[in-house]
């Protein structure tokens, strides 16, 4: 079912989006919560994103995404193509960088949007969680002390 963008049946999916690794691993945390949704993953085309997701739908993100501008237009393009062919319910995501074109997009079209604080940023919050923060539906962060940063901020505990 891998980058199956034309969105299947034209149920409403919750998209997932996050970065390989640690953030992709939080979100699959999340597999209670999402097991009986529709869904859609958004990330990159890593040998362990490959190996994790096999089976789901998938569209890959373009990376590396870290101070790459033109990464962040592609992506862009990305969230622009896949809020037309699907009937996207709602955003959540852990980041990092491929996560704000997704937000912004969402807050545009009025679908909401969930950022979760990834678990080792505790003391200082992650750019992307300040570039998000404004155009989101809901901010979870997953440590108490996550709130000093995040007041409106519901803790959920650790994912992981």
């Amino acid at each position: 079912m891998a980058n199956k963008m034309d969105g299947g049946d034209g149920a409403p999916v919750v998209l997932l989006v996050g970065s390989s690794g640690g953030h992709l691993a939080q979100l699959l945390a999340l597999e209670p919560w999402y097991a009986g949704r529709d869904r859609c993953w958004v990330t990159f085309d890593t040998p362990d994103a490959t190996s994790l997701l096999r089976g789901e739908d998938v569209v890959w993100a373009h990376h590396p995404t870290t101070r790459n501008a033109r990464n962040l237009i592609r992506n862009t393009w990305l969230a622009v193509r896949i809020f037309r062919r699907r009937q996207v319910a709602a955003v959540v995501t852990t980041g990092a960088a491929v996560a704000v074109p997704f937000v912004v997009l969402s807050w545009l079209r009025r679908v909401p949007a969930v950022y979760i604080e990834v678990y080792d940023r505790i003391d200082t919050p992650t750019l992307t969680a300040r570039l998000c923060r404004p155009f989101l539906s809901a901010m979870l962060v997953q440590w108490e002390e996550q709130r000093r940063q995040y007041p409106e901020a519901t803790v959920v505990g650790n994912l992981l």
